[in-house]
């Protein structure tokens, strides 16, 4: 068997990936198989890269469905299990079970990002204090759906195309909201995503205005590559960030 290994630098991180995985595979075959982890590297089943389809495309929506509900004890709870940190790329994030999503969203996923980005000069102090009040707002935010099993970091590079089918790598996989995958894949151009759209809904039909929504669960993402990868992905935040700022389905 073929394998395919990494070795991640932060402390831990091998160890959380291979929790993530576990815990989404539980839910689904369309993930990366872990074969080995220590405190050093994680290997996982080699995968036969072939070009994406729609129908494949299709295929990895019914399977994201799937996982997602499986679901989680909380918002922001980690993989079953794992008591360790929880990372999104190399970038380390807080993963505490939380009562309601806005507020777990809003102090575990966006404000730190958007902190560290005005640390590092990426984003100025108007666009910080406009997450700020953004942020407060979401913690408002009437949420009704159950804690979902999500990937947590799903651009379109930890969805890879197999000879056996879609495949999922590298999750930041924790308790919450089920559209948070699915905008992340928008944000980040997945290919055939009107596919992977469709393919979901044949397993878990979407609640009415979720696409007005996508922009609200950009703004983790995007606060991780302005504190990362410096000022031209702070432009972009701060715009997601008026976006949803002026919509109707903010309190207050």
């Amino acid at each position: 068997m073929e394998v395919f290994t990494k070795r991640p630098a932060q402390p831990q991180a091998a160890r959380a990936e291979a929790a993530g995985l576990r815990w989404l595979g539980e839910a689904s075959p369309q993930v990366a198989e872990v074969v080995s982890v220590d405190d050093h590297h994680i290997s996982t089943r080699a995968i036969n890269l072939v070009p994406p389809t729609p129908t494949a495309a299709r295929a990895a929506g019914r399977a994201l469905a799937r996982i997602h509900r499986a679901g989680a004890p909380a918002f922001g709870s980690p993989p079953a299990g794992w008591e360790g940190p929880n990372y999104i790329g190399t970038q380390q994030q807080s993963c505490f079970a939380t009562k309601t999503w806005g507020e777990f969203y809003a102090t575990q996923r966006v404000l730190p990002f958007a902190q560290r980005a005005k640390n590092r000069n990426h984003i100025d102090g108007d666009t910080l204090e406009l997450i700020i009040n953004v942020c407060a707002r979401i913690q408002k935010l009437e949420v009704t759906v159950a804690p979902a099993r999500i990937h947590g970091d799903l651009w379109a590079g930890n969805l890879l195309f197999g000879d056996s089918g879609p495949v999922f790598i590298d999750p930041a996989a924790h308790g919450g909201h089920p559209e948070t995958d699915l905008a992340m894949l928008d944000l980040f151009g997945a290919p055939y995503l009107s596919e992977i759209q469709a393919g979901y809904e044949e397993i878990s039909p979407l609640p009415s205005g979720w696409r007005e929504r996508i922009p609200l669960h950009q703004l983790h993402p995007l606060a991780v590559h302005a504190a990362s990868h410096g000022p031209s992905y702070g432009r972009q935040l701060r715009l997601i960030a008026l976006e949803v700022s002026a919509t109707t389905y903010l309190a207050g």
